[in-house]
């Protein structure tokens, strides 16, 4: 009920059927009803609870239509014009003494507000049903963090209240519990405010606004590739590569009002979701500081993730879930840094995670697009988003979460590139080794190493665990990582180098192959090492190897057709080695969930970590 149709219905129900007589006293009266109605008001929108059944003795009223509005407990004030040439009547009154009211109440209301529940409920009237809203919101802020996690817990799954209750949690509770709601996957939406208004900027200066904050950052003690996109970003003035780079430097950038600018270029970009993922992914980044929290929260960045959680997109739903994992300190540990994306579970959950999965993709491949489903022409065509055993285009996050609820699923993203040429930064000369210590750390920062692991690559990604293992054993701090590694499945890796290298010099199609590329070269001295060590690792610590090789060849680009990893070359030297009538890039993408690939995968995970599920 608005608030003009509120007061006219109790202004009728004043006295007799005949008008009302307009007298000092009758406004003294108005007034007295519209103080007492003012006892509460919650920040951001404006509640105001009411209750006139005491003043029955002053009055004369229709208790029907009081009773019937005391369950509302609350009205909505928008935005009321108190132009006296737009309405003179009673109604117009009504709202000018209400609106003076508001503003004397306030001060009373923040002191409330501040400790909510020391007095609250001797000193505001609470009708029985709201008892529970406030009584989850007072459990919510209590010293016991065990007592806190029920309250969000029961506040998610309260699918039965009014609006204006959900709006009550949403504007009284605290940062810990709105990010916990955000991280619960039955949680209404209504718990969450519209993030606060944007500064008004011209159209066409959002551009302009970026270039400044990009010129604030300093510029000196970069990494190489950061400083070059940057001054890159401020001479061509692109948005989508500012998005992409800036990862550094948080504080400047909420100091100078990044949070809000960067909320806008989301906004801006909502039919580009590449654009909007860039952003997010610098969201994630500022995450990764917790003193920067409260303004994150404050800015309404919650608010928009909760939504974007919900959504059918993975991709859009797992930055989102890295986000708020980074905010949420009341039940996660762990830090996940720039490129690693926790697939299963993104809500909080009871399910005990008893192990861990990572995924680590190959050359040209990506964290979600690598483990996708193989496009075959069926699926193409009857690939309903609702139905993911059918069709799914991250087969981690969908069947294997189903199938082991048990995990924790990981997946990788680092930039690797063919050529030189499509390398993203001039600048960037990165060899197996740089990648695999910079990846170790970032998992490690992520937990991993806490519990068993099975690690899962393709192509160049099964190099780089290799590596990651190996480096892993010669440092004390992380014995954990080693210790706990149960077993490794390879999709096509070259463990004894690839044709790659040498064909694509030859046919001068990739011109300056990448030095990723060159160290895949069948005499490279690097990687017979690599190989050699890891075999003498694997074997002391008697881990589990399930290797997988394509028989199918792959075109590269359109004129060239190569069978990238040969079954000799895909052969570690322990463990099964399977071939597949697919090419390189289908044989980690299987066709469907009861696909071999998949259900062989599924064994093996199942199998290595048996004793590790059942405990």
């Amino acid at each position: 009920m608005s608030l003009a149709a509120y007061c006219v219905i109790c202004c009728r129900r004043i006295g007799t059927s005949t008008s009302p007589p307009k007298s000092d006293t009758y406004w003294r009266d108005i007034r007295n009803i519209i103080k007492f109605t003012g006892s509460l008001i919650l920040g951001g929108s404006l509640f105001l609870t009411y209750e006139v059944l005491a003043l029955k003795k002053a009055l004369a009223l229709d208790t029907q239509v009081v009773e019937r509005e005391k369950m509302k407990s609350y009205i909505y004030v928008h935005t009321v014009s108190l132009d006296k040439g737009e309405n003179h009547g009673i109604a117009w009154q009504a709202r000018k003494e209400l609106h003076k009211a508001v503003r004397k109440v306030l001060a009373t209301s923040a002191k409330i507000l501040r400790n909510p529940f020391a007095d609250a409920f001797s000193t505001v009237d609470i009708e029985d049903h709201e008892c529970a809203v406030w009584l989850l919101l007072r459990k919510s802020k209590s010293d016991d963090k065990t007592a806190r996690l029920e309250a969000v817990r029961e506040m998610s799954e309260t699918h039965h209240w009014h609006d204006y209750q959900y709006r009550i949690i949403a504007q009284a509770c605290d940062p810990k519990t709105l990010i916990g709601l955000a991280r619960s996957k039955e949680s209404d939406l209504r718990f969450f405010l519209l993030p606060p208004p944007l500064p008004c900027l011209k159209e066409d200066s959002t551009e302009e606004e970026l270039r400044q904050l990009l010129a604030s950052l300093p510029q000196t003690e970069l990494d190489e590739c950061i400083q070059y996109f940057t001054s890159l970003a401020l001479s061509e003035s692109s948005q989508s590569l500012a998005a992409q780079k800036i990862s550094t430097h948080c504080d400047k950038i909420e100091a100078n009002g990044g949070l809000q600018l960067l909320q806008r270029l989301y906004r801006l970009h909502k039919d580009c979701p590449k654009v909007q993922r860039n952003i997010m992914r610098i969201i994630g980044n500022m995450a990764l500081n917790e003193h920067l929290h409260s303004s994150i929260v404050r800015s309404g960045w919650v608010s928009i993730m909760a939504e974007a959680m919900k959504s059918h997109h993975i991709m859009e739903a797992s930055h989102a879930a890295r986000i708020l994992a980074n905010l949420d300190r009341e039940t996660v540990q762990e830090k996940y840094q720039d490129g690693v994306y926790v697939l299963h579970p993104q809500y909080r959950t009871s399910q005990p995670i008893k192990a861990d999965v990572l995924f680590i993709h190959g050359l040209m491949g990506a964290a979600f697009k690598t483990w996708r489903q193989q496009d075959s022409e069926q699926a193409v065509i009857e690939k309903p988003i609702e139905d993911e055993d059918r069709y799914t285009t991250c087969w981690p996050k969908t069947w294997l979460a189903k199938d082991c609820p048990a995990l924790r699923i990981i997946s990788v993203e680092y930039d690797t590139s063919l050529s030189d040429w499509r390398a993203r930064c001039p600048m960037e000369r990165r060899s197996i080794a740089f990648r695999s210590n910079e990846l170790l750390r970032k998992l490690r920062a992520a937990g991993v190493g806490d519990r068993p692991v099975v690690w899962i690559s393709h192509s160049m990604g099964g190099l780089l665990v290799k590596k990651m293992l190996l480096e892993a054993s010669k440092k004390p701090e992380m014995s954990t990582v080693i210790n706990n590694t149960r077993g490794i499945i390879f999709y096509s890796v070259p463990h004894h180098g690839s044709h790659l290298a040498e064909y694509s010099v030859n046919v001068r199609y990739l011109l300056f192959p990448s030095l990723e590329v060159k160290e895949l070269s069948k005499d490279s001295p690097a990687l017979k090492k690599l190989q050699d060590d890891f075999l003498e690792l694997a074997k002391d610590k008697n881990f589990q190897v399930l290797n997988f090789v394509e028989t199918l060849p792959t075109y590269i680009g359109s004129m060239i057709k190569l069978h990238v990893v040969p079954v000799e070359s895909a052969d570690l030297g322990i463990g099964d080695l399977i071939p597949v009538d697919v090419n390189h890039l289908n044989i980690c993408k299987p066709e469907k969930k009861d696909a071999f690939l998949y259900q062989r995968t599924l064994q093996f995970i199942r199998e290595t970590l048996a004793k590790d599920l059942e405990n």
